[in-house]
């Protein structure tokens, strides 16, 4: 009974190097794409592919960093007037690609408060400077970045 339940454990133990061993073998996985719509062209809509922000070696970027893009939206939000008189508040989700030339485009609205609020979310993105793009194996590429703009009282 005991040398049955040793090679029990034993053959779980070397079918753990067995997936270890393999897995070091296996080519790295791929990044992680994305379909995102472009805008009609002559009443065909166009697609991109994208690469997602988790799957990407280095991160694309606001010029000076988390602390600057703060900073710029604080500054630059205009919180609409009968939203802010009314009391409406809450995060605008948003979705949008930074390009290989660090240019912001393909900005959607994935989680809206209102629609005032959702517009002027998407009037902030649309206006950044460009980013420091992503970048997979050193190449840049394309990246689909969610943002949340918060719009508090």
């Amino acid at each position: 009974m005991e040398q049955r339940r040793f090679l029990t454990s034993l053959s779980g133990f070397g079918l753990l190097l067995t997936l270890a061993f393999l897995a070091a073998l296996a080519p790295e996985a791929s990044a992680q794409t994305f379909r995102v719509a472009g805008e009609m062209a002559n009443g065909v809509r166009t697609y991109i592919e994208v690469y997602e922000y988790d799957y990407v070696s280095e991160k694309p970027s606001f010029p000076g960093g988390d602390e600057m893009l703060m900073h710029y939206i604080n500054e630059e939000r205009r919180y609409p007037a009968k939203a802010y008189k009314d009391g409406v508040q809450g995060r605008v989700t948003c979705s949008f690609v930074v390009n290989t030339d660090g240019s912001v485009s393909h900005v959607r609205v994935l989680r809206g408060v209102e629609q005032s609020l959702n517009q002027e979310a998407v009037r902030l993105i649309r206006k950044m400077p460009a980013w420091r793009p992503g970048k997979l194996d050193g190449q840049a590429v394309p990246v689909r970045v969610i943002y949340a703009v918060a719009f508090r009282k």
